[in-house]
């Protein structure tokens, strides 16, 4: 899953909230850096990626979208994966999508000087366009993908990723609708075996 996804899965506990957030910017014995919540952050980060790898219904999506997209068809599922989130956000949360988006910057900037190098470098840009919040709209999509289309060392294609979301609209939709609960549930469990 993407940012929005990992942040929502987070609860509302800010140490969780910022390991979550940073995990995939924190190698090694970095992770020894941190507090025990940020620790634990990074841990739920991981195993939620796992869940989602390892689960049919992912594997099934990203398998479809291999040819277009080959070793990006996992990033671009996240994505769209984000998007079904941010537009049915009131399936999911009793919170208004643009409150909690709000509260996640804050959370994050309060603790700057806390967060890896590039975590503090990209999260500016994400604070001044909204990522999170532009999830919801295929043009904020269009914007984030082909970001990471001009950073990747190869043609990965994601660039035209929206062009395939819109002509198979609503089977991404399904795929995320059989997936999400699943996921949700897993991670609610999780964050309360690490957490305790």
């Amino acid at each position: 899953m993407n940012f929005l996804a990992h942040l929502y899965l987070s609860g509302d506990d800010p140490e969780i909230i910022i390991g979550n957030f940073i995990a995939d910017h924190v190698k090694g014995k970095k992770v020894e850096l941190y507090s025990t919540g940020i620790q634990a952050g990074i841990q739920l980060h991981r195993a939620i990626d796992e869940f989602t790898d390892t689960h049919a219904v992912v594997k099934e999506t990203v398998h479809g979208l291999r040819p277009l997209f080959r070793k990006y068809a996992g990033v671009v599922v996240d994505m769209y994966f984000d998007h079904f989130l941010a537009v049915g956000w009131e399936r999911w949360s009793d919170e208004p999508l643009k409150h909690f988006t709000m509260g996640m910057y804050h959370v994050l900037m309060r603790r700057f000087q806390e967060l890896p190098p590039r975590t503090r470098f990209m999260l500016p840009y994400m604070l001044k366009n909204d990522w999170l919040f532009n999830y919801s709209k295929l043009e904020g999509l269009h914007r984030g993908l082909s970001g990471m289309a001009k950073r990747t060392s190869f043609a990965s294609g994601m660039e035209h990723a929206t062009e395939e979301l819109h002509k198979n609209y609503g089977y991404y939709q399904t795929q995320f609708d059989r997936f999400f609960p699943d996921l949700r549930d897993f991670a609610l469990v999780r964050r309360t075996e690490i957490v305790g």
